[in-house]
């Protein structure tokens, strides 16, 4: 079952640099929520502490709570790998294996965490995840061949298939459709559509009509200055964000006077 998201006065450093300072975010199960905001204010930096990615980077690390139904993905004894498992990601760019094929893209996760399962397991898998990403169709007479072959945007689903064959309960996707053509970002968006029906899904982009046109929900991110963190400014429905939002900094940034 999807989860519902509660971030708590958190806290993002690399090193000493503090890069995002005392964010608190309330994300409601099975909703898209949208993290906008300028280059560098954050946004991506938040949006990897919620499956402790963000850990992974020397010097990485978080003050504060990010709880997952209640469960603080931070605790003690709380296993990083189980965490990721849970909360998947898309990232910015389309990451098959390229050298693999298209079927050990999409069970790659359950390979590299030395998972028994059939033959017929795993076929199972993998058309309910292909058929999940809008992919299967396009792909089911040449599952052998590599998921490097593929073009740009089925590559993204693919690697959305990679990410939802795990069955994690959240989905973030970090600039998903940034290096996609017009056709294959609505593609991917209307996916999102679809998969807010069984995930809670989180989104970074740059494109201010793509969130206004997926999301339920709107986070607006910005920093004061080169070296300054960055701070979630306003989070609101996404439809008053854009048409009345409280904060000036927003409406500045909405109306394309920064940023």
């Amino acid at each position: 079952m999807a989860k519902r998201i509660d971030v708590e006065d958190l806290n993002v450093y690399y090193g000493d640099f503090l890069a995002v300072e005392e964010a608190s975010i309330k994300i409601a199960p099975l909703t898209v929520t949208a993290f906008i905001g300028p280059s560098g204010c954050g946004k991506s930096t938040f949006l990897r502490t919620m499956n402790r990615m963000h850990e992974v980077i020397p010097g990485g690390r978080v003050t504060g709570k990010v709880l997952l139904d209640g469960e603080d993905l931070y605790g003690p004894g709380v296993d990083p790998v189980n965490v990721r498992r849970t909360v998947g990601m898309v990232f910015q760019k389309a990451n098959p294996f390229p050298a693999m094929t298209i079927y050990d893209n999409v069970v790659a996760g359950f390979k590299l965490a030395g998972a028994k399962k059939s033959k017929k397991e795993y076929d199972d898998i993998v058309e309910r995840s292909l058929r999940g990403a809008n992919l299967w169709e396009e792909v089911k007479t040449r599952l052998n061949r590599p998921g490097g072959g593929l073009s740009g945007g089925q590559q993204q689903r693919l690697c959305i298939a990679r990410a939802i064959a795990i069955e994690p309960q959240v989905l973030l996707m970090d600039e998903p459709c940034s290096a996609l053509d017009p056709i294959s970002t609505l593609a991917i968006e209307d996916l999102i559509t679809e998969l807010k029906q069984r995930y809670t899904i989180v989104i970074v982009t740059h494109n201010m009509q793509q969130a206004a046109r997926v999301s339920d929900r709107t986070a607006f991110f910005n920093l004061a200055g080169v070296g300054q963190p960055g701070k979630l400014v306003e989070y609101d429905e996404t439809t008053k964000i854009f048409s009345n939002p409280t904060k000036k900094a927003t409406e500045d940034y909405i109306s394309g006077r920064f940023g």
